[in-house]
């Protein structure tokens, strides 16, 4: 039962005082200057009560921020991401809690986050030297907070709502992506040098990567047969040349992907597989370790360097493949498929 006392200060100023009484709850009140906000805060209590909706003065009172951090990374972390995941969230909710970790729920508001977000937009970054985090990272920070909230509401009934719902905090905005790829003397030079690396694999790497689409860790960890242990913590995939594809059984996006083969990537592979290693699975494995992967990385860096290349990664090498499919008219959903992009905004 919800009771409201109408009250006049010494002053002249005339108030409304609710007591919302329901059994097996403690006495719900709040005052305000007009009837009709009081009549609606009385009837939302009582709605909300009995619904166990009612977080502002019970669960949302008794925990902080922190508590949610730690519960967070304790029950939901573990579970839902994986070991490198989980190493990269650790140092962003360790700042949430040094930040904000003081602050009950109740008090959580789109203004606190909105402070926080301009403190890490002054916050230095320590892998770009003298320059700021940036917007990504500022975004990804909002990202795990958002995700602790979410929890709160969803499966803990701390709070009814997140203060970072509806994009209440404007966050800054991402640079424009890059784009950048190989014109056709680019190209040549570049396979040309790959070609007479002394890294024999690099040439065939390379090839794949631009005709497939395919994601350095998904190329760096193909099997000629699915290993008894697939890798945990990253995409791999396995060569079917009977089939002249590749099925990628874990990617980024988490999902299954099939990559068709032709033309001179399936011609290199097949006599990869003529003289391929026995002691492993691994298309291209490590001299040291036939179990792990082998890194271009210093070999791609020598390529780059002798056939002049500038400001080029290897990641540029899916921007290839795309701007390739799109100058021979494919549509951007072929395009999506083939680069296993989940969303035509990413393509």
């Amino acid at each position: 039962m919800a009771a409201i006392e109408k009250r006049i200060t010494q002053d002249g100023k005339t108030t409304y005082r609710v007591k919302v009484r329901l059994k097996g709850y403690p006495v719900q009140t709040a005052s305000f200057d007009r009837l009709t906000d009081a009549k609606k805060w009385s009837a939302s209590t009582e709605s909300a009560l009995r619904e166990n909706r009612h977080f502002k003065t019970a669960e949302a009172k008794r925990h902080t921020f922190a508590d949610a951090i730690e519960k967070y990374e304790a029950n939901i972390v573990p579970i839902r991401f994986s070991t490198k995941e989980q190493r990269n969230r650790r140092p962003i909710l360790a700042w949430w809690r040094d930040n904000l970790g003081y602050c009950l729920m109740s008090d959580l508001t789109p203004a606190i986050f909105a402070e926080c977000r301009d403190k890490l937009l002054k916050t230095p970054s320590r892998s770009r030297k003298g320059n700021t985090l940036s917007s990504d990272t500022i975004k990804r920070y909002f990202l795990v907070a958002n995700n602790v909230l979410k929890a709160c509401v969803n499966d803990w009934a701390w709070i009814e709502q997140s203060p970072l719902r509806d994009g209440r905090v404007e966050l800054p905005s991402l640079p424009a992506g890059r784009v950048r790829f190989l014109d056709d003397d680019e190209r040549a030079r570049l396979l040309e040098a790959c070609k007479n690396s002394e890294q024999e694999w690099l040439y065939l790497g390379v090839i794949l990567a631009i005709s497939t689409g395919m994601r350095q860790s998904e190329l760096m960890n193909l099997y000629w047969k699915a290993p008894a242990t697939p890798p945990e913590e990253t995409a791999w995939g396995v060569v079917h040349l009977d089939e002249s594809a590749i099925i990628l059984h874990k990617t980024k996006n988490k999902s299954k992907r099939r990559v068709p083969l032709s033309g001179l990537a399936l011609t290199l592979l097949k006599e990869h597989a003529k003289v391929r290693r026995l002691d492993t699975q691994l298309l291209f494995p490590s001299q040291k370790d036939p179990h792990k992967p082998i890194s271009f990385k210093r070999s791609w860096a020598t390529a780059l360097k002798t056939a002049e290349i500038e400001n080029f990664r290897w990641h540029d090498l899916r921007h290839c493949t795309a701007s390739y499919l799109a100058m021979n008219g494919a549509s951007l959903s072929e395009i999506a498929e083939v680069l296993g992009q989940k969303t035509l905004q990413m393509v």
